[in-house]
């Protein structure tokens, strides 16, 4: 009988930078600083962490944590390489490494430099050898892809929306609405960097188009900025006051991921089949989850993410997001901290620092009320996916 890892882990702390636009502070520095700021959340002290996971493959070296924090003895350490959707995946892997009593206390940390370091959407020649380490398969993209202009997370994602469109014709009110409903949310978050900058229905229309279907207004911000999380083995819940539980958890990845062009079904994703495997272990049902923090990229991988997890057939989602549904109040509120569109794109880390802040009501303004289970997910490279049902 397969072993479910369901509510044998929690995650006890969470903490973030700023999230700004120009900073002189190194990445380590500013994930150092998340993970001393989630040490400080969660009333433990930084040389009590043994474990530690840097998700993405430009982020810290593990040794730098252990100078950083202080720590007494590095017991377990990973990587995962799934671009946003590394941030859950390392949580899964925490979880295990907690449940199987290899470490006590895992550190999960992540960010980028996206506005002061490379930036990945400038489309300048001088980032294709970081891209060529940022996509999969670098002799793939470097032989059939780049030669033809095919170079930036934007042109590969607007293969996967046309077909969408294409095929289902959904209505393209569904991305004015997430992009809309990002920034309405981010007015209600201190930490937002949109906070304070509104959108109108005449801004997102506006704004100009970059890439069909995506306007400038569809696309995540890039920001420099860091979070973390800290997971520990239910056992060692008792020491805390407000543990948040992973009820399921996975990650998936589509038919050939590191090629979308020649996928049987453009449309398949990692989540396609991460999200079932995730319902099942936590043992809940759609109309259960009272908020998602949906991985935002771009406004129609929001929409994708509805209809693969399960919420709405293909082709439906913009008709599901209608009349307020997505919205703080509404059946399903999603990004209630502004998200990767309007607060801050750190890998998709503040995703889950703003679920575990729902789940143990300190989400200040935007609140959802009697928030009891939620879901967090991560999207990736050429659509890897992965979702994590939390609840407290």
């Amino acid at each position: 009988m397969e072993r479910s890892l369901s509510d044998r882990a929690c995650i006890v702390g969470v903490g973030e930078t700023d999230y700004v636009r120009g900073t002189s502070k190194a990445l380590a520095h500013l994930c150092i600083e998340a993970s001393l700021n989630a040490c400080r959340d969660a009333g433990i002290d930084p040389s009590e962490i043994d474990g530690v996971i840097s998700p993405w493959k430009y982020n810290v070296r593990h040794e730098e944590f252990v100078h950083g924090l202080g720590m007494k003895e590095l017991k377990f350490t990973g990587r995962h390489e799934m671009g946003g959707a590394s941030s859950i995946a390392a949580i899964q892997t925490a979880a295990l490494a907690v449940d199987a009593g290899i470490a006590d206390y895992v550190l999960v940390a992540t960010g980028q430099k996206g506005y002061s370091g490379p930036r990945l959407g400038a489309g300048d020649p001088s980032i294709l050898d970081l891209n060529n380490e940022f996509m999969p398969n670098s002799e793939y993209r470097d032989n059939l892809e780049y030669p033809y202009g095919l170079m930036v997370p934007l042109q590969y994602f607007s293969l996967h929306a046309n077909r969408w469109f294409h095929e289902y014709n959904p209505d393209p009110v569904g991305m004015q609405i997430v992009a809309m409903t990002c920034r309405e949310h981010a007015q209600l978050n201190k930490k937002a960097y949109m906070r304070g900058r509104p959108m109108t229905s005449e801004d997102y229309q506006n704004s100009p188009k970059l890439v069909s279907p995506f306007r400038l207004l569809d696309c995540s911000l890039e920001v420099d900025g860091a979070g973390a999380v800290i997971v520990t083995s239910k056992k060692n819940a008792y020491r805390f006051k407000k543990p948040v539980y992973i009820g399921g958890i996975a990650e998936g990845h589509p038919t050939y991921p590191d090629d979308m062009p020649t996928r049987p079904d453009i449309l398949d994703m990692g989540i396609t089949h991460a999200a079932p495997r995730a319902f099942d272990m936590a043992g809940v049902r759609h109309e259960e989850i009272d908020f998602a923090e949906i991985y935002d990229c771009f406004t129609f991988i929001v929409l994708r993410q509805l209809e693969e997890m399960g919420f709405c057939a293909r082709g439906e989602a913009p008709e599901f997001t209608k009349n307020g549904r997505i919205s703080l109040g509404g059946q399903l509120p999603i990004n209630t901290h502004g998200g990767l569109l309007s607060q801050a794109h750190i890998v998709g880390i503040n995703h889950v620092v703003e679920a575990v802040y729902q789940l143990r009501g300190e989400a200040g303004e935007a609140q959802v009320d009697d928030a009891k289970i939620g879901i967090v997910t991560g999207y990736g490279d050429l659509s890897d996916g992965s979702i994590a049902i939390l609840h407290n």
